[in-house]
């Protein structure tokens, strides 16, 4: 089985559960169905991987951190249609077909957004509540992921990036803060969860957060590099965008070739938190971090 089958049989796995876990709570038809058009749209599941990942790797059950992995891709596909938003980037195209708010409308991607950060939280309840997690792991786990995904990881660098929007000359410094809060923060999140929630040290938790930190920078400076090299079709949302709407990107500050050169080594800062480990998750967060990078090469 190569790298990409494991990947898409793990991100299968969270699709068969996010199928499922919206239902039966008396949403509103067309809600539910706003909601799940994003939720079940496709992707990597990159989020949710990594923290059953990490779980696994250090000892936690798959079946009792589900519920929490999933919450990551909620919180994290709310963003995304929040994102596309015409008072944001206004995109109209995610995951290769229409973004939310042209497949319905804006009130309605709107409350969809809502609708999943708030489920959000339900889910990571869930992995104490019903799947038998301690409760003050899982609690910890969720006063992580409200500091990432809120003002002072993604919500405030989506901010910030609208600021520097048609900004000239924003130093290197002020962008690399910038995409470790709105990219970076729930990527890191992820690991260091997933990590909590299997109950390890303080070591592991450390090593699980400097991992997810350094690949957060990576995958934000591939993404600054496919939206001028890749292609529409693949990717499955509009390339030349950020160019376009005069983003800060790594490659208008750096340049192709530098840009590449600086995620390698951020790749290769986050394998040596992964020296100590063994086995086949270590294994596959070893592929996923090169992973990160040979998508440009």
């Amino acid at each position: 089985m190569t790298f990409k089958d494991e990947l898409g049989r793990r991100a299968a796995e969270v699709e068969e559960y996010l199928v499922t876990c919206l239902r039966g709570r008396g949403t509103p038809a067309r809600l539910l169905e706003s909601m799940e058009y994003s939720l079940l749209a496709g992707g990597k599941r990159l989020r949710p991987v990594l923290v059953l990942a990490w779980n696994g790797l250090l000892g936690g059950e798959t079946d009792k951190a589900m519920p929490f992995a999933a919450s990551l891709e909620c919180i994290h596909t709310y963003s995304l249609i929040h994102d596309d938003l015409p008072a944001m980037d206004d995109d109209d195209l995610r995951r290769g077909r229409p973004s939310n708010h042209k497949q319905f409308d804006e009130a309605t991607a709107i409350l969809a957004g809502d609708g999943l950060l708030t489920e959000a939280f339900g889910l990571m309840s869930a992995a104490s509540i019903f799947k038998g997690l301690p409760a003050d792991r899982v609690l910890r786990a969720i006063h992580v992921v409200a500091g990432a995904a809120g003002a002072g990881g993604m919500v405030g660098g989506q901010a910030v990036d609208m600021e520097f929007t048609g900004r000239t000359g924003v130093p290197l410094e002020e962008l690399k803060t910038m995409h470790a809060m709105k990219t970076g923060a729930l990527i890191t999140a992820s690991c260091e969860c997933g990590a909590i929630l299997s109950g390890a040290d303080e070591a592991d938790i450390d090593n699980a957060r400097r991992f997810g930190r350094n690949i957060g920078v990576a995958f934000q400076i591939v993404d600054d590099i496919l939206d001028v090299v890749g292609d529409t079709a693949t990717l499955g949302k509009p390339v030349g965008s950020d160019e376009a709407m005069g983003k800060s990107t790594y490659p208008a500050l750096m340049g192709l070739e530098k840009s590449k050169s600086l995620a390698k080594d951020y790749v290769d800062e986050a394998l040596t938190h992964l020296s100590g480990y063994f086995g086949s998750e270590q294994e596959f967060l070893w592929q996923l971090a090169r992973y990160i990078v040979d998508r440009v090469y």
